[in-house]
């Protein structure tokens, strides 16, 4: 394969200022249960790539299944660049990769026979449906892939990367007089399956969740002191900041320019946020991005002040800064964007215990069930929470949901938890129709002043 990307580039890339071409083979195998039934059970294989040409600041993509008619979409992509580049084309310079990565994985999922992985999530899904009358339904999903990703470009860049994605989760759905409650666990990995076995306690635990919430009261709406867990947390930091700081979207937004300004104060000194392609095993771990870049550690904030973003290496030539290995695509058909690894808050030396002791009124959020950003607006629903009062968790309340402005949340986080913690589900980002690319993101404990949540 290498060698027919060799003599693509080597016949076309004298028509353009840059051309790359990505060759992808994809193996999947996927199960999933909705209430009793098997509702989903198969394996697929894709194959294809892309075209990439970029021409007096303009380009052209094209993507296709054949390879035997890659000349020909090479023509069509840097016809397309020809036609809509009329600046200047700016890439930030990058040493030129060849490299293999094989696969370095504990456990290969595609050692399981599917057979075998249907009776783990059979079981699963019994363990639901049996824990208890009121559980009305289940939901359990799972998947696993094997990329076999080619790279090549006109600057003599050569990559092979090999990559398993797996993902899962076992959802219980509770019903009583018409109102429904839900919650669950997932997992995640690009080099174990084990996550996917030995869950029935976390299971035991979603399962009474989701009946607890049942006879958990409606929070009262109103401005509280708010302590969010590692899930929530890092959902928050992804969705509400990490979007802000890629590349494409502040030099494509002129009011966003004037807010993301480096060296901007956007909150305590303690607060250190990063984002990383470097935590191998995690669904964000990458070891070159998708425009043959190396990955790497890249702090967003420092100090509390904004520090760096995510680059490609069009957005980092553009803005007079660095790629960071933050280009990527979820498959042969879309190129690449700029986009999330594995999105994190730095842990702190605040202990749990003391966030507790020190609120006299407040909310505990646990994980995320769902919620929207709007600019630097962003709203979330968490999955379960509790009241604090007088310095002790108390009742369980439902229907949580926190509104606010990032920017003014990151400063009103007043105590950050020693206990970072990474989640790893079955999700993925969203961003110009990709959709879901693996990601990860974590945190520990945090603690913010004056969050407002909807409620009675």
């Amino acid at each position: 394969m290498k060698d027919r990307l060799e003599q693509v580039l080597k016949k076309f890339s004298s028509q353009c200022d840059y051309l790359e071409v990505h060759i992808e083979e994809t193996e999947e195998s996927r199960v999933q249960f909705t209430g009793e039934q098997l509702t989903d059970l198969g394996k697929k294989v894709d194959f294809g790539g892309n075209v990439r040409a970029l021409n007096k600041g303009g380009w052209g993509f094209a993507s296709f299944n054949s390879v035997d008619r890659i000349e020909e979409f090479a023509q069509h992509a840097i016809d397309q660049a020809k036609l809509v580049g009329k600046d200047r084309s700016q890439l930030a310079d990058v040493e030129p990769v060849r490299d293999d990565v094989p696969l370095d994985l504990k456990s290969d999922p595609r050692e399981v026979p599917l057979e075998r992985k249907v009776e783990i999530f059979r079981a699963y899904n019994k363990q639901v449906l049996d824990h208890h009358e009121e559980i009305a339904s289940s939901s359990v999903r799972y998947f696993d892939r094997f990329h076999k990703r080619w790279f090549g470009s006109s600057e003599g860049a050569m990559v092979y990367q090999e990559r398993v994605d797996l993902g899962g989760v076992v959802a219980a759905m509770t019903a009583r007089d018409g109102d429904s409650q839900s919650f669950w666990s997932g997992f995640g990995s690009t080099d174990d399956f084990g996550v996917a076995l030995g869950l029935e306690g976390k299971i035991t635990e979603a399962c009474d969740v989701a009946v607890e919430k049942l006879d958990a009261p409606k929070v009262k709406g109103g401005e509280y002191t708010v302590i969010l867990d590692p899930r929530l947390a890092g959902v928050f930091v992804h969705e509400a900041f990490g979007h802000l700081s890629e590349g494409d979207n502040v030099y494509e937004d002129k009011n966003l320019q004037k807010v993301m300004v480096l060296g901007r104060e956007f909150g305590r000194p303690f607060l250190n946020v990063y984002d990383t392609g470097l935590d191998k095993g995690l669904r964000g771990h990458v070891v070159y991005d998708d425009e043959g870049v190396r990955t790497e550690k890249t702090y967003l904030i420092t100090d509390g002040k904004l520090s760096g973003r995510l680059h490609s290496r069009e957005t980092a030539g553009k803005m007079g800064e660095r790629p960071t290995g933050s280009a990527r695509c979820i498959d042969y058909r879309y190129p690449p964007v700029c986009r999330m690894r594995n999105t994190c808050i730095e842990a702190g030396d605040s202990s749990f215990d003391d966030m507790i002791a020190g609120t006299k009124l407040g909310i505990y959020a646990i994980t995320a069930s769902g919620g929207q950003t709007n600019g630097e607006m962003f709203t979330f629903t968490a999955g379960t929470a509790f009241m604090i009062r007088d310095g002790k968790l108390a009742e369980r309340v439902r229907d949580v949901t926190l509104t606010g402005n990032v920017f003014k949340t990151l400063k009103d986080i007043d105590m950050l938890g020693d206990d970072l913690s990474i989640h790893d589900g079955p999700g993925g980002c969203g961003k110009a129709g990709q959709f879901p690319l693996p990601v990860s993101d974590g945190s520990p404990h945090i603690r913010i002043q004056n969050v407002v949540i909807g409620g009675e």
